[in-house]
């Protein structure tokens, strides 16, 4: 009971005190209202509760001074800081740490000194300096606490309730363990930019120096209490550098002198030290900071101040191979801003009058090329530089990326901190900055500004003042400066120490892929993984290896060595380095601005100008224009993305490289997998699914036009184009593609290769083609296979078609035979009207067997090995199952799947009932489900030869009615139906001229009316045309001509730049002559010119050809517009026969041997006439006119110029006359013989020996 009324009195007792202390305190400034009674007893509240009991819980207050004298102090320094210092400021808020880090979720500033014009000009200055940020906003919040030392260097503000991280610009050590006011600060929580995600709370960032609440102890200059070195026996630099040679145990030592460099702070083995260089006008002496309770140094020094170092001692630094070092001890001390005087004056805190350090502000690109010497160049096209320290004075205008450490200064240097260890408070927009001892790079990686300034181990960097703006002003923010991943790229640069160049590249490609695949192809985490890996696989095949890199890092040289070294030193550089583009940009790249910037007189031949309406017209329906991903001049392409099958809605029926961004369509090749190689087109289904980085293609765009130009004169006219439309298009083969993420089938068709090919050196093609022509093709399978395994941590969110785990049925089928695509009117509910369909005929290989999942491509099992029944099937694929078609080729061994069934006979065609008595010869027919799965199996027992296909002499001279060739195109023209729309645009039909390795040629037309419009059809790209139809025209020509169950494929695709076809065979004219059959239309002719026969020159009308006279000489036509035509007959004679040969165009002028003036010339002279022929009479050339524009013409037919020596390409004509019976008179005598009429020939392509 005693003990209850002890406790109760000292309870009483403390609250009468306390209301006592309230009253004084309240005394102090005699509030004049009720507002500034409820404040100041706010305050005080505030003072007892959070700030006193963190001074006396760690020191206690100084003597005299309680708690209402020391809320007297605060409201008294609150008041000196207000921009009305005889108000109380009761608009003005004391809060706590912890409900600053609870509540405040947005950045702020506070600036009690501010009236409200003050802060709306300091807010539009700083949206004016950085567009599209928008200032922070101002708060009236007020913050008291101790501003005390924390973990790993860093300086907290703290009070009872909890503590909070500060960044200052400069402090000072007297600030440390001392009760402050902080009358201007930002705050900066966990989700602002320029904060780590990861951190809790947030972070101050105290602008000006802090007001100190209590009086503190003073630094003297009194010795050590140990006797050892104090401030009084403080020695320069010069004198410190010579006690570095001679180490003395127990000595200690001061030093003073300017600050050097300041390295960053670094943890090794769990030890967290940073080191700072301190010199004079001669010497330089390097300090080690180890001690836990000294790591706060790193924010009080910074370059260019004067510091004195207490109580120092000389050690011997582990690891590195320079000189003795000199180590903080527990008893040291730093006194910045230090001068030194002799022992009788006293130290004052005047700065010493030493000049700064130069400071760059900006930097000039064309002397950074003259600073910079190349070391070397390389065949590959790498370039070695040696960098440049500097030192450097800049505001930040963007953050690139937080993670990866890449920032930009003043809208032109980029800045590269990966280099260092991740700073604890990230960059903003808006921080000045100054660094030194930088490196300055010109031009590392054009994907960034040619100025870069990149840190290492050495180089200072210190913001002088903070940003003054939040975040971006837009809704979402950056996703170059959000990705959570990127903070990968450093940790991956530590471990592989890769060089600058290739780590701003991965940058980069990280920001790109960020855009393109995420999320709807991979998920965050994996991007910058797949970034890393893919810098491997293009700057290996570049064969550079970065200049930086590839050794291990010396950090202690790197901080102390004099001369620098680090891997900054010097860089290669690529401006040829790949450059990655999404899906979306190479369309939108393919595709034409506008028809007006495409020159319609380059796609018409040299002879365009005399043309006639029709010519011109059909010459302009269809052209096309190639780029390589290799351009020339130009840094070539790289394109990542899903290949997948064709939507049901997609006007290619190709396979589609798609990213998040879009898709394209693709026309794709692989290698055979028979032992003669070669290409085929692609029949794979384990590519379905993959993520591929595709660097070798070519970019098509095919552009269609319907026009109406009545003369060559007016193809600069617009109005004359009815109608225009275009088609884009990749081209490149999967030989060529580097797997990123695998499928799950493709994973198993590269286990199967792995065992199958195994010694075998002419396996498939799968990686970097340089090496495997060293290594071998089993060689390179393994390496692919170690890709792809590698490649498994990377996920990509689209996998592979069909799920794994479903049960199902399959079977087994060979394709024999595919017919082609086109929209049928097929019957039923669900596919009424016009659908995509196509069928396809096939082997049974085996029975229906029954699965608990799906079997995907894996290895053909027992139950599907049965003996070849001989069954045939026909598949028929409609809708959505008809995206099949890319991957079905002929002689390919398939698994048919239906899924989440058990029945086999889902699987089993149905038959065609029949009459009794009737034999039916018809196949099974299988309609296929849109969920249905094929999948690609090889069984080298069972793999089908590859079906034989003609070529284009077999197709000559064969008498089939339908055949399947291989063919090479060598030109194509458009056949334009302006009657109706055509299911194919404005292309309602093509004519191919196709060729063979001989040369010879044929002739292919296409019906395009019914059928999606193919891609691929391009000179130079070789075709498998399976069922057409060979057909003879009345004149006898052999030609080819595609009927509803035709299919064509690309199966090689050829360089489409410097595509030519196979020249023409050779032939003698005698034996072209008695030749009946088909073996050869086009040949090359060497021969002498005997005479002429016949020539014409004549302007005619453009629109109906008749003869142009100032106007058309039709009545019914009257045009204004005209065309100059020319043409000859003349005898050619090669030793064996002769021949009469026809030219006419662009080949008369160099058959006649005139210059380009003197055809013009003669263009002239006939615009009065209209026309003129020229009939000479064989060898013997008279000319009886006295009309000298004929006379010139008949000497000019007889000049040597004329009959020369020539080399042509000639077609032979259809229309051969057959033998004639002839009389012939010998005196009195008559003669009657057969006589063969002269072989007749169109000259093509002239070429002067």
């Amino acid at each position: 009971m005693f003990n209850k009324l002890s406790i109760l009195r000292s309870a009483v007792s403390d609250v009468t005190v306390q209301m006592d202390s309230l009253q004084l305190f309240l005394d102090q400034f005699q509030p004049s209202g009720e507002a500034e009674t409820v404040w100041l007893k706010q305050v005080f509240s505030f003072v007892s509760q959070h700030l006193e009991p963190e001074l006396s819980g760690h020191a206690p207050l100084p003597v005299g001074v309680c708690v209402d004298q020391l809320s007297v102090c605060v409201v008294k320094k609150i008041q000196e800081n207000m921009c009305v210092t005889h108000l109380l400021p009761v608009s003005y808020r004391l809060v706590s740490v912890s409900e600053l880090l609870s509540q405040q979720h947005l950045a702020c500033v506070s600036n009690t000194s501010w009236s409200t014009n003050q802060q709306r000009a300091w807010a539009k200055e700083a949206e004016l300096s950085l567009p599209g940020h928008l200032a922070l906003p101002r708060v009236n919040l007020l913050l008291i606490g101790c501003l005390r030392e924390g973990g790993a260097g860093e300086w907290r503000l703290t009070d009872a309730s909890g503590s909070v991280r500060c960044e200052c610009l400069s402090p000072s050590p007297l600030w440390l363990n001392r009760p402050v006011f902080l009358p201007h600060w930002n705050y900066i929580p966990h989700n602002a930019p320029g904060q780590d995600q990861d951190q809790a709370g947030g972070y101050l960032e105290l602008i000006g120096s802090p007001v100190l609440l209590c009086p503190g102890p003073e630094q003297g200059l009194a010795p050590s209490p140990r006797g050892g070195a104090g401030l009084s026996r403080a020695v320069g630099v010069r004198e410190a550098a010579g006690l570095l040679d001679n180490r003395t145990r127990g000595q200690r030592v001061s030093v003073f002198g300017l600050v050097g460099s300041v390295c960053p702070q670094l943890v090794v083995a769990g030890t967290a030290f940073f080191c700072f260089w301190l010199t004079d006008e001669s010497h330089t002496v390097r300090v080690l900071v180890k001690d836990r309770s000294r790591l706060w140094w790193t924010q009080c020094v910074y370059v260019g101040q004067c510091v004195c170092v207490t109580a120092l001692r000389v050690c011997v630094l582990r690891g590195w191979r320079g000189s003795n070092i000199l180590c903080v001890t527990d008893q040291s001390e730093i006194h910045t801003n230090y001068t030194h005087t002799p022992v009788a004056d006293t130290h004052t805190d005047t700065p010493m009058d030493t000049p700064p350090p130069p400071m760059m502000s900006h930097v000039d690109d064309e002397d950074c090329q003259e600073v910079e010497p190349e070391r070397g160049v390389n065949q590959s096209g790498f370039r070695m530089k040696k960098s440049r320290v500097i030192s450097y004075q800049g505001t930040v205008t963007k953050v690139v990326s937080e993670g990866a450490g890449l920032y930009v200064i003043d809208r032109k240097v980029g800045l590269c901190l990966a280099y260092q260890p991740t700073l604890m408070r990230k960059l903003r927009a808006g921080d000045s900055v100054e660094l030194h001892h930088v490196h300055f790079l010109y031009r590392p990686c054009p994907d960034f500004p040619p100025s870069m300034l990149c840190t290492c181990l050495r180089s200072s960097l210190r913001v002088t003042t903070f940003s003054r703006v939040g975040g971006s002003s837009s809704s979402s923010p950056s996703p170059d400066s959000s990705c959570p991943g990127d903070g990968v790229l450093p940790r991956l640069l530590l471990e592989r120490n890769m060089g600058v160049s290739e780590y701003l590249w991965t940058c980069h490609l990280s920001s790109q892929l960020t855009h393109s695949l995420v999320p709807t192809v991979l998920k965050q985490q994996c991007v910058c993984v797949l970034s890393w890996k893919l810098m491997e696989c293009v700057w290996r095949r570049g064969g550079g290896g970065g200049g930086g890199g590839g050794g291990r890092r010396d950090i202690y040289s790197e901080m102390l060595d004099e001369p620098h070294t680090c891997p900054l030193s010097q860089y290669s550089t690529n401006p040829t380095v790949h450059q990655s583009i999404s899906v979306s940009e190479l369309s939108r790249s393919l595709q034409p601005e506008s028809w007006s910037s495409v020159s319609l007189r380059s796609l018409l031949s040299s002879g365009g100008s005399g043309l006639t309406r029709s010519q011109i017209n059909s010459a302009l329906a269809w052209s096309f224009r190639t780029q390589t991903g290799d351009r020339p001049g130009r840094r070539p392409l790289l394109v990542v993305g899903v290949l997948e099958l064709p939507s049901e809605t997609s006007d290619h029926q190709t396979l589609q490289l798609r990213d998040g961004t879009g898709g394209v369509a693709c026309v794709v090749t692989e290698t055979r997998e028979e032992e003669e190689g070669g290409q085929r087109s692609a029949f794979n289904t384990a590519w379905i699914g993959c993520l591929v980085c595709v660097q070798q293609f070519t970019m098509v765009t095919e552009r269609f036009l319907q026009s109406d130009f009545p003369s060559y004169q007016h193809l600069d006219q617009d109005q004359y184009i009815t109608h225009t439309h275009y088609r884009v298009y990749l081209q490149f083969s999967l030989d060529h593609l580097h797997i990123l993420s695998p499928s799950v089938a493709m994973v198993t068709h590269l286990s199967q290769k792995g065992e199958e090919s195994r010694g075998d050196v002419t396996g498939r093609k799968h990686s970097v083609e340089e090496e495997e022509e060293t290594e071998g093709a089993a060689t390179a399978e393994k390496k692919r296979r170690r890709e792809a395994s590698s490649s498994s941590s990377v996920t990509v969110t689209t996998g592979p078609v069909g799920g794994g785990s479903r049960p199902g049925v399959s079977m087994v089928i060979r394709v024999e035979q595919k017919e082609g695509v086109a929209w049928r009117n097929l019957a039923g509910p669900k596919q009424a009207g016009l659908t995509l369909c196509f069928s396809v005929r096939a082997a049974v290989i085996g029975p229906v067997v029954s699965w608990g999942r799906d079997p995907k491509n894996e290895p053909m099992t027992d139950r599907e090995m049965e003996t070849d029944s001989g069954d045939k099937l026909v598949l028929v694929l409609s809708g959505g199952s008809a995206r099949w078609f890319p991957l079905l080729q002929p002689g390919g061994l398939y698994r048919l799947t239906a899924p989440n069934t058990q029945d086999p006979s889902v699987l089993i065609g149905c038959g065609v009932s029949g009459r009794k008595g009737v034999e039916l010869h018809t196949d099974s027919t299988l309609q296929v489900q849109s969920d249905w799965r094929l999948h690609t199996v090889t069984r080298p027992l069972l793999q089908a030869l590859s079906p034989t296909h003609l070529s284009v002499s077999d197709v000559l001279d064969c008498r089939s009615e339908l055949v399947c060739f291989q063919a090479q195109v060598c030109d194509r023209i458009s056949l334009n139906d302006r009657t109706s729309d055509s299911g194919a645009g404005v292309c309602a039909g093509v004519r191919l001229t196709v060729c063979d390795q001989t040369g010879r040629s044929l002739q292919v037309y296409l019906d395009l009316s019914h059928a999606p419009y193919p891609p691929g059809l391009l000179p130079g790209n070789t075709l498998l045309l399976s069922g057409f139809q060979r057909r003879v025209s009345r004149s006898g020509g052999v030609y080819c001509s595609s009927l509803p169950v035709s299919s064509i494929a690309v199966v090689s695709v050829g360089d489409l730049s410097s595509a030519r076809p196979p020249p023409a065979p050779m032939m003698h004219l005698g034996v072209w002559a008695v030749s009946r059959e088909q073996r050869c239309i086009v040949g090359q002719v060497r021969g002498h010119v005997v005479c002429f026969l016949f020539l014409q020159l004549q302007w005619s009308c453009s629109l109906c050809g008749s003869v142009f006279i100032q106007t058309c000489s039709s009545s019914q036509c009257r045009s204004s517009s005209s065309v100059f035509q020319s043409k000859a007959k003349i005898v050619i004679d090669d030793g064996t026969g002769e021949a009469h040969l026809w030219l006419s165009g662009a080949l008369v002028r160099p058959l006649l041997g005139l210059a380009d003036s003197q055809w013009e010339g003669l263009q002239r002279a006939l615009r009065v006439r209209g026309h003129v022929r020229v009939y000479p009479r064989g060898r013997s050339l008279v000319c009886d006119s006295d009309d000298p524009l004929l006379h010139f013409l008949v000497c000019v037919c007889s000049s040597d110029v004329v009959c020369r020596q020539l080399s042509l390409t000639c077609r032979k004509q259809n229309n051969q006359r057959s033998q004639e019976m002839k009389r012939f008179s010998r005196g009195e005598r008559d003669f009657m013989t057969r006589v063969s009429p002269p072989l007749q020939l169109t000259c093509l392509q002239l070429n002067a020996d």
